[in-house]
């Protein structure tokens, strides 16, 4: 028979009841230090009181009103975002998944309204945007698509990194080529600054639109409150979620007034996106982590925990290979199945998330404490230590 929840997930048997800053609760007292944020939403750890205090005195005053009316929270929210990014204007959406069929719809209606027959859109290998109708096809792998034909037509995919492909693709044909400034699914892989400047210089050379899939890697996980900053330059549409509603579902589509001037009353629509809940504690998550001083520490950070993992690689070679990412987005390309670590982890009382490539991921919370570093380092030693014994 049929659990009564779908079971499209291999879950661990963990049960967890409540949480605070870095630390999870399991059903049996046990305190787990949390590496995996919830894969990169919880960007303030769990129950931040800056979070609670938004979400209450929100919930106490109105949860839902149709996007018939104007909504303040989220007026609020969109300025917030508009001043400290590239963009013009901001659609407010649930999830990324969400983010990525209007970042699609908005590029082909874009080239439309133009009057030009332009609308395949170039993705690459490794890419993870959604598990929508547009986010498997962007995506393009079997383990993806495989059993939900037909596709949504209209895009090319491209290997990770190949740039004679990219080149030879590109054309006055395209609308618009779709990436991730870090791949986080695909295993922890950064686009090269030098390579995201010269995919700019490529959109611009061909008139195509850049999208930015910002939901993993974005909300000042790279130290940056965008990653794309790092590299100096502006897409002209961007997908953000995750980490923007700290816990809280909240996504949001991005994009320069040429690129959303496509998109007018009744384009496009959304019955809780942008709701005041959410955009409540969006706002509040802006506040703290739109902050330089706040990011500065997030960089200091990362240093300190890409430091002692550095040391952990080399103290364990038949367990580790190398770390990768950027900021507090950090993978441990590993010898070993990842399933192992993630599972040697469990039995120390650590949480991290697996990735393609054989790659952990390690996303913690911003605003983890150093001491909760140390400790979270403290407890992957003693399990690469179990499984280098293991397999000795």
């Amino acid at each position: 028979m049929i659990p009564s929840i779908l079971p499209t997930y291999n879950r661990a048997p963990l049960t967890f009841v409540s949480g605070e800053g870095s630390w999870l609760v399991e059903a049996d007292g046990r305190r787990f230090l949390d590496l995996g944020a919830g894969i990169a939403v919880n960007a303030l750890g769990h129950a931040h009181p800056a979070l609670v205090k938004a979400l209450n005195a929100q919930a106490s005053a109105l949860w839902h009103v149709s996007n018939l009316y104007n909504i303040p929270a989220q007026q609020r929210l969109a300025d917030a975002l508009v001043d400290k990014t590239f963009a013009d204007t901001v659609f407010f959406t649930n999830s990324g998944t969400e983010a990525c069929e209007l970042a699609v719809k908005m590029a082909r209606k874009y080239w439309y309204e133009k009057g030009e027959d332009r609308t395949e859109i170039i993705t690459f290998t490794g890419s993870f945007h959604g598990r929508s109708s547009a986010g498997i096809a962007a995506a393009g792998s079997e383990k993806m698509t495989k059993g939900f034909g037909p596709l949504l037509p209209g895009f090319t995919h491209l290997e990770f990194g190949d740039h004679d492909a990219l080149t030879a693709a590109a054309s006055d044909k395209i609308a618009a080529i779709m990436v991730e400034p870090v791949q986080g699914e695909g295993g922890i892989r950064p686009l090269p600054d030098a390579c995201l400047k010269g995919l700019r210089d490529l959109c611009d050379q061909h008139g195509i639109l850049m999208i930015l899939d910002e939901v993993q890697c974005g909300m000042g996980r790279t130290g940056k409150l965008f990653a794309h900053e790092w590299a100096g330059v502006s897409p002209d549409i961007m997908m953000v979620a995750k980490g923007i509603g700290g816990g809280f579902p909240l996504g949001a589509v991005l994009a320069t007034e040429g690129a959303a001037s496509g998109m007018t009353a009744g384009t496009h629509g959304s019955t809780y996106g942008g709701n005041p809940l959410a955009c409540a504690v969006g706002t509040a998550v802006m506040d703290i982590v739109g902050d330089e001083a706040f990011l500065s520490d997030v960089n200091r950070k990362a240093g300190l925990l890409r430091q002692k993992l550095e040391g952990l690689v080399a103290a364990y070679p038949d367990v580790f290979e190398e770390v990768r990412g950027s900021g507090l987005m950090l993978g441990l390309k590993c010898k070993v199945a990842n399933s192992d670590v993630v599972s040697a982890g469990f039995a120390q009382s650590i949480l991290t998330v697996p990735a393609a490539d054989n790659v952990v991921r390690l996303l913690p919370a911003l605003n983890i404490s150093d001491g909760d570093i140390a400790e979270a380092v403290d407890r992957l030693d003693l399990a690469a230590r179990q499984l280098q014994g293991e397999n000795a």
